[in-house]
């Protein structure tokens, strides 16, 4: 195959041969490229470009590895909804770690590649629907300015995936700052050996914290994850992302977004939103992210009890610090946004209740989350539906005055808003009208998609026919966990 920049130097198989199993990618009978990410390619030094559909089909789909690719899976366990399992990539192929010209290090995985050791029962495969779904929403993401691994490629493999029915089956070519999880932690500390709990540990540090302090390696881990997830989860409340999975082997340690199975965003404000065919009690609604952020931070915590001192109840005590600080740290970090996004500079003390009496509103009369911050991110004052109703003008007011006590103009509120309140999301009608075509092969829904949300702060009249939401039914949309 021609060199197209690919430079491999992989750490990961470095640690412990529990951590990972070496195997060879399940072959694809008849590849085929469904959509190649050349922009990213181009970002982290692969040209693309030179290689021909069928040769991109090729690589993408594992038949013929880049000089340099050890493909392997990884092990690792979970909690998940709150049980604890042991795990692992159950149809997860990583090709190793791709250095940039940057000097980046980056993973590169293939996911819906075949079987492993970890599949459970599992046949490894995925189909092409879902693959599509996390390369639409993980690229979002990307363009809405929230940290989230990247898709590369999707390729479909030739061959059939049976679910509920027979479907067309797909690989997702995904790129991460690593895929270090929780679970990975979990993982390691149900070996019943310090020495490996103590390898991975300082193998994530050198890998992604190296600016951190170190006097106790354990304890800086900790609270250098806590920032990192904190301001991970403020983001997705900025823009109503909800992931839907939240368990610990989908938390990555490099505070990036992973595995988006049933993620979806919420239309009307409603802080009890969930929309997972399985979560019926709510675990993982909007409401509910951060706090369940900070319990799988005390599941972290735990598996490091061992390392933060030779006293179990002083590693206890001092890891319950970290933690209990959880809800502080967020909650700053969400009044910060929240303010941004109603174009507040300095901090004021009724600026709790400004935020707190729009949310309410918004609850009250059914508003939509993404347009009524975005009408609000303009100089005119909005007037059609509900904003007419005299709660909302009296709000507005408020509003209005406490803005005049920025030391800001109101033209820098504006840009700021205007910076922070996207005019475009992926509307899950919209995503869903996308991948029902791309499936019968008519990608054009599906391109046109992700082109709009590459620039989803920029008002352009074509936002016109994906700004709304669903006008009827919206309220019994469901996700699965299919990814």
């Amino acid at each position: 195959m021609k060199d197209i920049g690919f430079n491999f130097e992989t750490t990961y198989t470095n640690l412990p041969r529990q951590f990972y199993t070496e195997l060879k990618v399940s072959p694809s009978s008849e590849p085929e490229t469904v959509v190649i990410n050349k922009v990213l390619g181009d970002s982290i030094g692969l040209n693309l470009s030179i290689l021909t559909d069928e040769e991109l089909a090729t690589l993408f789909s594992g038949n013929h590895l880049p000089v340099g690719a050890k493909t392997f899976s990884q092990a690792y366990a979970g909690h998940q909804f709150g049980h604890f399992t042991m795990l692992g990539d159950g149809r997860a192929h990583l090709l190793g770690e791709h250095i940039t010209p940057q000097n980046i290090r980056l993973d590169l995985q293939f996911k819906g590649s075949g079987r492993t050791p970890y599949s459970r029962g599992g046949d490894g495969k995925a189909a092409l629907g879902p693959m599509l779904r996390e390369y639409l929403i993980s690229e979002a993401m990307h363009y809405l300015g929230i940290p989230t691994t990247r898709s590369l490629a999707v390729v479909k493999t030739g061959d059939s995936v049976v679910r509920e029915s027979v479907l067309p089956g797909a690989i997702l070519t995904r790129v991460a700052s690593s895929h270090i999880r929780v679970g990975t932690f979990e993982f390691a500390i149900q070996q019943q050996n310090p020495e490996v709990i103590q390898v991975l540990l300082d193998y994530t540090l050198d890998r992604h914290f190296s600016e951190v302090k170190r006097q106790n390696k354990s304890l800086s881990l900790i609270q250098a994850v806590m920032e990192r997830q904190a301001d991970l989860i403020v983001h997705w409340m900025r823009v109503g992302f909800i992931h839907g999975v939240m368990n610990t082997d989908n938390m990555s340690l490099a505070g990036e977004t992973i595995d988006y199975g049933p993620c979806a965003f919420m239309d009307a404000y409603d802080p009890k939103t969930v929309f997972s065919s399985i979560d019926h009690l709510g675990r993982y609604s909007y409401i509910n992210q951060p706090k369940i952020a900070q319990w799988n931070l005390a599941r972290f915590a735990e598996t490091l009890l061992t390392l933060i001192d030779k006293d179990i109840n002083k590693s206890v005590e001092l890891a319950e610090e970290i933690v209990n600080k959880f809800p502080e740290v967020y909650q700053e970090k969400w009044l910060n946004m929240m303010c941004s996004k109603l174009g507040l500079f300095e901090a004021y003390e009724s600026d709790m209740q400004i935020i707190s009496d729009l949310l309410e509103w918004m609850v009250a009369n059914n508003a939509d989350y993404t347009n009524t911050f975005r009408s609000l991110s303009q100089l005119e004052r909005p007037n059609n539906g509900v904003y007419q109703s005299e709660t909302f003008q009296s709000w507005y007011r408020r509003w209005q005055d406490r803005l005049q006590k920025n030391s800001e103009s109101i033209e820098s509120s504006i840009e700021l808003m205007k910076s922070r309140n996207p005019a475009v999301i992926p509307r899950n009608h919209k995503v869903e009208e996308a991948l029902e075509s791309a499936t019968i092969g008519n990608l054009k829904p599906f391109e046109d998609l992700v082109s709009i949300l590459k620039e989803p702060y920029t008002e352009r009249a074509v936002l016109k026919a994906y700004k709304n939401p669903l006008k009827t039914g919206s309220a019994d949309y469901k996700t699965f966990c299919g990814t």
